[in-house]
């Protein structure tokens, strides 16, 4: 959440501050404000609202002219959106912008007080303004280093010195933060987008270490202020990538891109139609023995999760305990030395995942990761990895990153099966093959479905609530899908397993109250049917996302509305069956006016508990 920004180059610094911003916006934010130094002052513009209202007020007060700045996105955690509490924040001789949470701030606060220091906003970002400003000796570097002696919390600081004009300083604690490279210029970020009109080549900067950029290069000092040598990357996608194409949004564009996404996840993962991840450090022989697997992860992720359980528990039959990350780090979780932990993270970085993923390896357990983002936290810190190779996702809402995480379960569960030998070679090929044809599939249902759900969509915006139900890997699945509607849309969903219906949530139905059911288990296919009529006596609306096979079997009147999607193995239906539930939410979000890129209160990367 939130996006820091930094330039220092011959280019118009405001200019690219602003630029760089706009392709952050994805990570959700309230306020946006930029500094640049002009004729050896800094010079702070910023505002609350979005960076339409900043760039009004730059022509507005006039633009800062000059070649060295930060900028920040500001998402509200220590006091309200307002001008005064966005970012940057400064103290007599130092600028700042801040990512994360300092968890100590008021007791530093008190000190600074107690010194004599005056505070304007409700920020803990302005604390870390001052106590820099109070401790600052001449040397940045040493400055910086006993600050974050002080510092406990999440951060990545985009630092100035009013008297060091030609240099923009950087540390990172936790949040994410790149230095991007190109020639005569350097650049700071939260995230890749940021930089890619200007160059793909960036430096991971690691925990606590400092960077120090200035128009001829970076360099960097860990912790006890060592110089270090780092390795230079390069994006492996371009700024084609992360726009639009055509589309009206990213969440469109990004389900349309699924069957590339899951193409490229799975082909280089497949050997002579059998998985092979050794790449990822998985072999049989390493695997084999796990008794006990807990998948670990939040939102989205963790619904791909309660997908794999199904899947391994049903081909491998290792018992998986499915846990949301918060959840898991505060109960003292049942975790010994030969189980397998796997952290699904889109980003890599999500704060609760890393922790509970941390908390695991110190229990003695094995960690498996799969992520989207090369070289993030959690990618780093895994005994085992498996990269979703999904591309830039921009959308808040998550789509790609989600079916390639699925296409990656499955890959798992496979060769899990095959090294506990639950699941012979031959049948393995045949899920493999199954699973290869998956993408074309997924374009099958884009194609055939997209209108219907545009259809469907203008029947929910009048909603105020609905209900989605389904059995085994369909309840699974209906979960997601509560989820991509209310994320979007803002209508109230909620998700049930279906013969739980009878324990209580039944009461809730009535005329006013669409119920959305998923119907891909041949045998089970009969008991959701007799939850949908219960529900449909009730004065429901229906409507029915099931495999053309079951639509043939339907009585008339089950269901007002029908989605019919292709016939595959039943065991790998989530992969096109969440199509049709991502489109009804996407266009149910159109149809009522929001953006489904950037919906309100969300953040694409949650780096803070």
């Amino acid at each position: 959440m939130c996006g820091i920004v930094g330039y220092i180059g011959p280019k118009d610094c405001s200019d690219v501050l602003v630029s760089a911003l706009t392709k952050l916006e994805y990570r959700g934010y309230d306020s946006a404000g930029i500094a640049v130094f002009e004729n050896d002052a800094i010079k702070t513009v910023k505002t609350q609202g979005k960076l339409k209202d900043l760039e009004d007020k730059l022509k507005s007060v006039g633009k800062p002219q000059g070649h060295v700045g930060i900028g920040h996105t500001r998402w509200a955690t220590h006091g309200e959106p307002s001008d005064i509490n966005s970012h940057p924040h400064s103290g007599a001789r130092v600028t700042i912008v801040h990512n994360g949470i300092i968890e100590n701030y008021i007791e530093l606060k008190e000190f600074l007080i107690s010194k004599g220091r005056e505070f304007l906003s409700e920020t803990d970002t302005e604390v870390v303004a001052q106590l820099l400003d109070y401790k600052y000796n001449g040397n940045p570097l040493e400055t910086i280093d006993s600050v974050m002696a002080e510092l406990k919390g999440s951060f990545a600081l985009g630092i100035m010195f009013k008297d060091f004009p030609d240099r923009v300083f950087a540390v990172r604690r936790e949040s994410p933060l790149i230095v991007g490279v190109a020639e005569g210029e350097c650049f700071i970020a939260s995230d890749v987008p940021a930089i890619l009109k200007y160059t793909k080549n960036y430096y991971l900067l690691e925990h606590d270490e400092i960077a120090t950029l200035t128009k001829d290069g970076v360099n960097f000092v860990d912790e006890h202020l060592d110089p270090i040598e780092k390795e230079l990357k390069t994006a492996d996608w371009d700024m084609e990538a992360a726009e639009k194409s055509g589309y009206p949004h990213f969440m469109i564009k990004e389900i349309n891109e699924q069957p590339d996404a899951i193409r490229t996840t799975i082909m280089p993962r497949i050997k002579e139609g059998l998985p092979c991840l050794e790449e990822c450090g998985i072999t049989l022989e390493k695997i084999k023995n796990f008794k006990n697997i807990t998948i670990v992860a939040c939102g989205t992720a963790m619904h791909a999760g309660m997908v794999g359980k199904y899947v391994i528990e049903d081909l491998a039959r290792v018992p998986v305990n499915v846990d949301i990350a918060s959840e898991f780090r505060y109960r003292n979780p049942i975790i010994n030395e030969g189980d397998l932990v796997i952290i699904i993270s889109q980003s890599g970085e999500t704060a609760d995942s890393l922790a509970a993923m941390r908390l695991a390896k110190q229990k003695g357990a094995k960690t498996l990761a799969i992520v989207n983002a090369k070289g993030s936290s959690i990618a780093r810190e895994a005994d085992m990895l498996i990269y979703t190779l999904a591309g830039p996702e921009i959308a808040v809402a998550s789509t790609k990153a989600y079916i390639t995480q699925l296409s990656v379960m499955y890959l798992f569960a496979f060769e899990l099966a095959l090294a506990k030998e639950t699941l012979s070679e031959p049948e393995c090929k045949r899920l493999v093959s199954a699973l290869i044809k998956m993408p074309e599939a997924v374009s099958f249902v884009i194609k055939n479905c997209e209108e219907k759900c545009k259809y469907i969509a203008t029947k929910l915006i009048t909603s105020e609530s609905l209900l989605y139900i389904g059995r085994g890997l369909d309840y699974a699945l209906s979960m997601e899908g509560s989820l991509k509607l209310k994320e979007v849309s803002y209508i109230h969903s909620e998700s049930y397993a279906a013969g739980e219906l009878k324990h209580g949530t039944i009461s809730l139905i009535d005329n006013e109250m669409p119920v959305i059911s998923v119907a891909t288990q041949t045998d089970i296919i009969p008991k959701t049917i007799s939850n949908i009529v219960e529900v449909k006596s009730r004065g429901a609306k229906i409507i029915l996302v099931c495999t053309d096979v079951c639509a043939r079997g339907l009585k008339d009147g089950v269901a007002d509305y029908v989605i019919e999607i292709p016939h595959t193995d039943e065991l790998l239906m989530p992969i096109t069956a969440v199509v049709p539930l991502q489109m009804l939410a996407y266009y149910t979000a159109i149809n009522k006016g929001n953006d489904p890129d950037k919906p309100r209160n969300l953040a694409k990367s949650v780096t803070v508990e």
